[in-house]
């Protein structure tokens, strides 16, 4: 369980599960000769996206950053198309630091597609009940009224077993919140319409998690934008106006989706110069191309 230390809070890195996408889906048009330089891919045309929750501990409080996708929830077919190799180890993860679902007291969602979501509920008897029954839930306005109103596009991934059970306990914003005197959430769009990022700064520490504007680390460029973004256009925006900002706080920015990196930190040209590994593969190449 990967750690970061930002000023007085730990950030720990939960297992929400492991899933295998479409490189091509998530460079959008970039050509493949130029993000396979940066991100690894398998002879699938494949790239590894960890689902991976972020927990703070922050007075007194257990915040957790995203869901994971979930465990039992998922179909065969849907771990064949989605690349599921592993469903989430949340709660196990949780045990090992004397912690149950029981006790997170605030879930951040940046947004509510299923690979983020499916985690807020899980099955039980017939239906689904909410994994934190005593967490308020946050998300912005706009996330909460197309997840229960998709159009034809987002009804793909944004699902009823994710939220009906957890209506009770859902809080939104318009655009923005701060939230224990550390933590804002920013509405952004881009990714989806009611897509936010998260800031978090303490002691003169910062760190910026972009979420789905910049999924892994070899999403930097601002023009490397998804296939899956509703709105590229709002998305390139964001990274032009909050990249920018970060490196100047000399920021820490983290990663929900990335197999490689839990958080790492870019120079004003945009090189690296901290990281928090989660694994070494090919690290030292990642790094010179990087760089490049």
């Amino acid at each position: 369980m990967e750690t970061l230390q930002i000023g007085n809070i730990t950030v720990m890195w939960l297992n929400g599960g492991d899933t295998f996408m479409d490189g091509g889906a998530m460079f959008g048009v970039v050509p493949k000769p130029l993000w396979t330089r940066k991100y690894p891919v398998n002879d699938k045309n494949q790239i590894e996206l960890r689902c991976d929750p972020m927990l703070l501990q922050v007075n007194g409080k257990n915040v957790l950053i995203e869901a994971g996708i979930g465990n039992g929830k998922l179909t065969d077919k849907q771990k064949r198309n989605y690349g599921v190799s592993e469903e989430s180890k949340l709660e196990e993860d949780l045990m090992k630091l004397d912690l149950t679902p029981a006790d997170i007291d605030l879930v951040l969602m940046t947004h509510l597609h299923f690979d983020h979501a499916c985690g807020l509920t899980k099955p039980a008897d017939d239906g689904y009940v909410s994994t934190f029954p005593n967490a308020k839930i946050y998300t912005s306005q706009v996330e909460w009224d197309e997840m229960r109103n998709p159009n034809l596009r987002s009804r793909n991934t944004y699902w009823p077993e994710n939220w009906q059970a957890i209506v009770d306990q859902v809080i939104t914003y318009q655009n923005e919140i701060k939230l224990e005197d550390c933590i804002q959430m920013i509405h952004t769009g881009g990714h989806s319409a009611g897509h936010s990022l998260i800031l978090i700064e303490s002691a003169g520490e910062r760190l910026v998690h972009m979420a789905d504007l910049m999924p892994t680390h070899a999403h930097q460029n601002p023009l490397w934008v998804l296939a899956y973004d509703d709105y590229p256009m709002d998305s390139i925006r964001e990274k032009q106006k909050w990249i920018p900002k970060a490196l100047e706080a000399d920021a820490w920015f983290s990663f929900y989706h990335d197999a490689y990196y839990r958080a790492l930190k870019w120079d004003q040209d945009g090189k690296i110069t901290t990281t928090l590994d989660r694994k070494r593969v090919d690290q030292g190449k990642l790094l010179k191309d990087l760089n490049r």
